[in-house]
Order: structure tokens, then C-alpha cells, then sequence
């Protein structure tokens, strides 16, 4: 007789970089700030270092006393800059009906401004069950807790410190800033190409929950 697979209570995903290729929008909000300010800004050297907060960034290009002031003027922007110019990223779909197919929740947990956050899902049709913003690294934890989610994906450390403070399984992919050298060594458990190789991962790691298989092993994703 088949083994009933084991469902996954909730799945917790990243947003920029992991679920939507963010570069193209925040490009062009950063080219629009500039304009606006009258502050230069390289944007593209900005989009090659995307996942920490907002004020991060900002304070290589502006002083402190300002940070707040430009921070809520480029949130004020985004929707008009960056929402229509942003695309899912291959699989982003689908790694969420896989999770849904083990009768799980999939939330986003993200540092992005919340409301610019559910913007970007909102017009890909991308629906999870839950979207909580404004969290970066191991302050991600907080919301996957509150979620009960068990694995956290990610592309950046911080997701990877996030995922680990919370106590749940970190699976990065390699599609943002870090490279698989850098997310293994911050501590992820598995380490993917991109989300496109998700479905099978959890396929495999909740057959090896039901088999016996160590948490979090995957011989195809640690090859």
C-alpha cells in the first residue's frame, strides 16, 4: 500500500529575487528618485545587492537626516516605477500549487513595504495565503512563527537567518545576490537552482519524512 504523504503545514517564500525578479522595477524607481531628488543614484550597481531594507540602500546615496523622508517618497513611487515592470520568476507558480498540493499554506515573508509587496503578487495573480512585509533576516522569524511555517525559501543569508532563527528548514535558491557557496555557508539546508526545482525537492523531502529520511535531506538537491 502507498504511504500517505505527509502534509506540510505552511511554506513560507520570499519576494524579491525568489518568487519575482524584482531588477527591472527597482531600476527604474531608483532612475525616477534620482530625477526627483536631484541625487545620483547608480541603480544598477543598487539592484545587484537587493534583499536588505530599503534604508540600507539609501544611506549610500543620501545622509542620514533625509533617509526617512526619501525612503516614504520612494514608496510613494514604486507603484507608478516598478509594479508593471516586474516579472515572476520561473516556477514561482508553480512551487506554490505544490505546496497547496500537500494541503499546505503558502505565505510570503519579505522586507519590502507590505502594501508595495501585495501589489507585485496582485498583478502576477500570484495568491498566497498570507503576505507580511516589512521583516528583514532573523526579524522574518516573528511572522513565520506566528504561521506555523516549517520551511522558509529564500535567495539572500538573511532569508537563511531568518529561516534558522525560527527553527525551520532553510531552502535558498540561487537566483538573487548570493551565490550557492555563500547560502550553504550561512546554513541553508538546501540549496536549489531556482524555483523551478521546487516541486520535485518537496516532493522528495516529505517522502523521506514518511520513509524515515533525515529532515531536510535531498540526495538530488545537495548534488
Amino acid at each position: 500500500m502507498a504511504s500517505t504523504i505527509t502534509l506540510l503545514p505552511t511554506v513560507g517564500f520570499d519576494l524579491d529575487m525568489t518568487l519575482i525578479d524584482s531588477r527591472p522595477g527597482i531600476r527604474a524607481c531608483y532612475q525616477a528618485l534620482s530625477e526627483r531628488t536631484g541625487t545620483y543614484i547608480d541603480a544598477d550597481l543598487a539592484v545587484t545587492r537587493l534583499g536588505p531594507p530599503l534604508a540600507d540602500e539609501l544611506i549610500n546615496w543620501f545622509p542620514a537626516e533625509r533617509i526617512d523622508e526619501v525612503a516614504d517618497l520612494y514608496r510613494a513611487m514604486y507603484p507608478t516605477f516598478a509594479i508593471a515592470a516586474t516579472p515572476a520568476l520561473p516556477g514561482a507558480r508553480e512551487a506554490m500549487s505544490a505546496v497547496r498540493e500537500t494541503g499546505g499554506r503558502a505565505i510570503v515573508v519579505t522586507a519590502k513595504y507590505e502594501s508595495n509587496a501585495k501589489l507585485h503578487l496582485a498583478h502576477l495573480g500570484i495568491e498566497p495565503d498570507a503576505v507580511i512585509g516589512d521583516l528583514w533576516a532573523e526579524q522574518k522569524a516573528l511572522a513565520l512563527r506566528e504561521h506555523g511555517a516549517g520551511v522558509y525559501v529564500g535567495d539572500h543569508v538573511g532569508d537563511v537567518r531568518g529561516a534558522r532563527t525560527a527553527d525551520a528548514l532553510s531552502v535558498a535558491v540561487a537566483t538573487g545576490p548570493c551565490d550557492p557557496a555563500e547560502l550553504r555557508e550561512a546554513g541553508a539546508d538546501v540549496v536549489l537552482a531556482d524555483l523551478t526545482e521546487f516541486p520535485r525537492w518537496l516532493s522528495d523531502y516529505l517522502n523521506s519524512q514518511d520513509n524515515g529520511g533525515r529532515p531536510g535531506y535531498s540526495p538530488a538537491a545537495r548534488a
